[in-house]
């Protein structure tokens, strides 16, 4: 693959089918480093993003609301009372789009969450309909993690080694204008979490050099990015020796100007007053926290990384920088396999009570991990139907460990 030369080469990054679908600043970070490795192979590179593309408004910090239209459920969530859509670009759009372009020699099609596979197939059958013989090669986090699923859904090829990226950037120049960088300090993560794909997908924890960094936030900035997201599953281990010197040096050369957020979550245990401090000062506007649970059962699950007495230490530290309670938004594990109702709201209310904000995010089983090996026991067609490792409807409707009536209880708790 990586031997190609002189070709004309498509990246497609495919619509979203699920229950919903929030852009928290999501770009297809593995096939843009994809193609810029193919751009420097002097390829003639052209990318077509479904989300981004089918993008029909702006909201805060960059991000988008990506346009959506309701489409028939598949037969497995046929009993479950929801409206099932397909975010970002309609079929025929992406027809449409596919055949103004100069005929690609190869196409690259990423995939990410297991249970959004239905927008990949669908795109794989609209590429083959639209475009007949040109070779499909699908790869991204479902086809290295369901490979014999994904060897069903017409892919000519599919790519499930782990490439670590040799390149000095994603090819965001790809965009016609881009409405927030995204940036990885490291690949992996050094802990090993029961219910994380992580250590699956990146075996090794590898961390960039800071200046690499930087040149990847700099050629953002040129593009007109404000907003920059960090992938990173750890970005405060070793904060001494690199989280605060990359962020002292953007805010030398930026002067504050950049917006920067943290999806995936901060290890709590880092944020000393110092760090709290630092993060706030940098520009750190979007501060999510990791803590999963206070419960010990479920604490041992994530590596014991943080006890109750750091977190509310971390709140009162970020409290103390100038953040506020909703600064603070804190996730908290739902649904894990021997998970009690009571460890849940005992968690909500902890959180609140240091002035934190409380932040359900629900189990997804999944494949390779410790947590889906037991979910496994309940649920047997986890292993050949992704669909079931859907987070949105997991617990409530496939695992039946909460019902729907509770799962709205234990939100309106959490929003308070």
């Amino acid at each position: 693959m990586f031997s190609l030369s002189g070709k004309k080469i498509l990246g497609i990054n495919p619509p979203v089918h699920d229950f919903s679908f929030f852009d928290l600043w999501s770009k297809p970070v593995g096939l843009l480093y994809l193609l810029e490795k193919m751009k420097h192979n002097n390829n003639d590179i052209a990318l077509l993003d479904c989300i981004h593309e089918g993008a029909i408004a702006q909201k805060t910090f960059g991000r988008e609301k990506i346009y959506s239209e309701e489409i028939e459920k598949p037969a497995v969530y046929s009993g479950i009372k929801r409206r099932y859509h397909r975010f970002g670009l309609s079929k025929d759009s992406i027809v449409e789009k596919l055949l103004a372009i100069e005929k690609p020699e190869i196409i690259f099609l990423t995939s990410v969450m297991t249970y959004w596979y239905g927008g990949v197939k669908e795109t794989i059958d609209l590429v083959h309909q639209t475009l007949k013989d040109v070779p499909v090669v699908l790869g991204g986090v479902y086809a290295r993690l369901c490979p014999e699923h994904a060897s069903t859904l017409g892919a000519d090829y599919i790519i499930t080694d782990n490439w670590q990226p040799d390149v000095p950037y994603p090819a965001m120049d790809l965009y016609e204008k881009i409405p927030y960088g995204v940036t990885m300090t490291s690949f992996g993560c050094p802990m090993s979490c029961e219910y994380c794909a992580s250590r699956i997908l990146w075996p090794k924890y590898h961390r960039r050099f800071i200046a690499e960094v930087l040149s990847e936030i700099d050629y953002q900035k040129r593009l007109g990015a404000v907003d920059f997201a960090f992938y990173d599953d750890a970005l405060l281990i070793d904060k001494e020796k690199y989280a605060y010197p990359l962020v002292e040096e953007l805010t030398r050369r930026y002067d504050g100007t950049l917006r920067l957020h943290t999806p995936n979550g901060l290890h709590v245990r880092e944020i000393d007053s110092e760090c709290a401090e630092i993060l706030k000062k940098s520009g750190f506007v979007t501060i999510r926290l990791s803590l999963e649970s206070i419960d010990p059962d479920i604490v041992k699950t994530s590596c014991g990384k943080v006890a109750r007495n750091e977190y509310a230490t971390a709140i009162n530290n970020l409290l103390k920088a100038g953040y506020s309670t909703n600064d603070c938004e804190t996730y908290i594990l739902l649904g894990l396999p021997e998970q009690s109702i009571e460890s849940v709201k005992d968690t909500i209310k902890f959180v609140r009570d240091c002035g934190g904000k409380p932040k359900l995010a629900e189990f997804s089983p999944i494949p390779g991990t410790s947590s889906f090996a037991k979910a496994l026991k309940k649920t047997p067609n986890l292993a050949t139907e992704p669909l079931l490792q859907n987070n949105s409807v997991y617990s409530s409707w496939i695992s039946g460990d909460i019902s729907p009536k509770v799962l709205q209880e234990l939100k309106d708790l959490a929003r308070g």
